[in-house]
C-alpha cells in the first residue's frame, strides 16, 4: 500500500469515512428533533408502549427475551432454557441436559441487545464459565444449524387485514480465508472491516488469532449476527415478493398482538422460508427494532435517515391506533424509568466478556 492507503486504512478514517460505524448519537443526532412529530400526534413521548401490547415497553427497551420466546409458537425457535441470577454452574449444566439441549449452544442476556453479552458455548466448561460471568439474568439456547441469517422488518396496521415485509437485511459473518502463510490476526489486519473490531476479536479468540489457516481455508471468526460484533449487513429488500409476505404474515400473526418490530431468523434456503420450513426465530425486536438494511455500505446517510423516520412514522401510526383500542403509552415517570434501568443495565452488559 502507498501512503495515503495506509492512511486510509487506520480506524479513524475508516470510521469517518464510513457513517456505518459512528456512534448511535452520531447518527441520530440530526434526525432526533423529527421524533417530536408522531409524539405530538400521540401526546407523549413514549407513545411506543402501544405498538406490541403484549410486549413489555412496545419492545422499546429492557423486554424480556423470555417473555418473547414465550410469545413465539416453540416450533419456530430454539429450544431455551433461562436461567435466574444467582445461578450455579453445575446446576445449569444439569438442567441443559435434562432438557436434552446440545452443543454448541448460545448464552444470552435475558435483557440487552447489539450482540452484547452473547457468547458461543461449545461445551459444559464453556458453560460454567459463562454462568460464572453472568452480570443479569441469562437464557441458553441450542445453536441453529441453518447457515443463513437474516433480519425481516414486519409491521400491520391493527384494522389491516395483514401485514407488510419493509426491509430485509442479509447478514455475512465476519471471516478469512487463509492463505497458508499469514496468521489469521494478520489477515484480518488487511480487512478494513475486521480491522474495527479487532480489540473484541482479540478478547474472544486470545492466542487462537496467531494460527495460520492453510490455503483456502476460511474461517468464521465472530459467529454472530450483529453489525456491533463485525457481521456485514446487506439490503436485500429486493427480495421481497407475495409469497414470502404471506409466509411472515402468518408466523406474525401467531405472535398475540405483534405489530412492530424485526424478526432474525435462521433458515436454510429462500424457497424453504417461503414454504415455512427449515427456519427458526431466534429473536423478536419491537418498537426499539432498527430497520437494519440501512447498514449497507452501500447506502448514504441521507438514505439511513429517510428509512429511519418512514420507520418512526409507521411505528406512530400503529400506536395510535392501539392506544384507542385501550391500550396505554409509558406515562413521564414510567419513561424515565425505563432509560434509567438501560443505563444500568448496558453497565452490567458491558462488562460481561466477548
Amino acid at each position: 500500500m502507498n501512503v495515503l492507503q495506509r492512511l486510509l486504512h487506520r480506524p479513524f478514517f475508516i470510521r469517518l469515512f464510513n457513517w456505518e460505524y459512528w456512534s448511535h448519537a452520531a447518527v441520530y443526532a440530526w434526525i432526533y428533533p423529527l421524533w417530536f412529530y408522531p409524539s405530538l400526534r400521540a401526546r407523549s413521548l413514549f407513545f411506543f408502549a402501544a405498538a406490541n401490547p403484549r410486549i413489555q415497553n412496545g419492545g422499546f427497551l429492557n423486554e424480556s427475551k423470555k417473555d418473547l420466546v414465550d410469545l413465539i409458537p416453540p416450533q419456530y425457535h430454539p429450544r431455551t432454557a433461562f436461567f435466574d441470577l444467582p445461578a450455579n454452574g453445575e446446576n445449569v449444566v444439569a438442567a441443559l441436559k435434562k432438557q436434552g439441549l446440545s452443543f454448541p449452544m448460545i448464552g444470552k442476556p435475558n435483557v440487552g441487545g447489539r450482540g452484547r453479552g452473547v457468547k458461543v458455548l461449545a461445551d459444559e466448561t464453556a458453560v460454567r464459565q459463562y454462568v460464572a460471568n453472568a452480570y443479569l439474568d441469562f437464557h441458553i439456547q441450542e445453536y441453529v444449524p441453518w447457515k443463513n441469517e437474516i433480519g425481516i422488518f414486519y409491521y400491520k396496521y391493527p384494522d389491516a387485514p395483514s401485514g407488510r415485509i419493509s426491509g430485509i437485511v442479509k447478514k455475512e459473518f465476519l471471516a478469512v480465508t487463509g492463505d497458508g502463510l499469514h496468521s489469521i490476526r494478520q489477515l484480518l489486519e488487511r480487512n478494513k472491516r475486521a480491522l474495527m473490531y479487532l480489540e473484541s476479536l482479540e478478547a474472544m479468540h486470545g492466542e487462537g488469532l496467531q494460527e495460520v489457516l492453510p490455503e483456502g481455508e476460511k474461517r468464521v471468526v465472530s459467529p454472530y449476527g450483529n453489525h456491533a460484533r463485525g457481521s456485514l449487513f446487506l439490503d436485500h429488500s429486493h427480495l421481497v415478493d407475495e409469497a414470502l409476505e404471506v409466509a411472515i404474515d402468518q408466523l406474525c400473526c401467531q405472535i398475540p398482538e405483534f405489530y412492530y418490530g424485526r424478526l432474525d431468523i435462521r433458515y436454510n434456503t429462500l424457497e424453504e422460508l417461503k414454504q415455512g420450513r427449515n427456519f427458526a426465530v431466534i429473536e423478536i425486536n419491537g418498537a426499539g427494532a432498527e430497520p437494519t438494511h440501512i447498514y449497507d455500505p452501500r447506502h448514504s446517510l441521507f438514505f439511513a435517515w429517510k428509512e429511519i423516520v418512514r420507520h418512526w412514522l409507521i411505528l406512530g401510526r400503529i400506536s395510535r391506533m392501539n392506544h384507542r383500542k385501550g391500550h396505554p403509552y409509558l406515562s413521564w415517570k414510567e419513561g424515565v424509568q425505563m432509560f434509567r434501568e438501560d443505563k444500568e443495565w448496558s453497565a452490567r452488559l458491558e462488562a460481561m466478556p466477548k
